[in-house]
């Protein structure tokens, strides 16, 4: 098959203009995969259940009995620890959840402290 000597040109500057659009697109242009929009999307997902399940984790706190002595020690530690300490307490473990959730206690450490101040 004979190609005109003028669609060449024209082929290479549409292949080397996609390729400078997609460089654009997904570089500057919010483009994405969709490999990465199901992460962001699981990111966010995860972000508002957690958010929404700190009202549960401060009600978990006020219905203790030993909850003034548990914030003493949450308010004695380092503020990196303080996770690990609120987990233990048990108020970021969800009823019906075998192990408390990381983020939560992160969420709920800062939800106590707005609270007490």
């Amino acid at each position: 098959m004979n190609i005109p000597e003028w669609l060449k040109p024209a082929l290479y500057g549409a292949v080397v203009g996609g390729v400078i659009v997609s460089i654009g697109g997904f570089s500057w242009g919010g483009w994405m995969t969709g490999s990465s929009a199901d992460r962001m999307a699981q990111e966010m997902a995860q972000n508002e259940v957690v958010a929404a399940l700190v009202p549960v984790c401060v009600d978990l706190s006020r219905k203790d009995i030993n909850r003034a002595q548990k914030l003493e020690k949450l308010q004695g530690l380092a503020s990196y620890k303080q996770r690990e300490a609120l987990m233990e307490t048990g108020w970021a473990t969800m009823p019906g959840a075998d192990s408390p959730n990381r983020e939560l206690a992160k969420a709920c450490v800062e939800a106590l402290e707005a609270t007490a101040s």
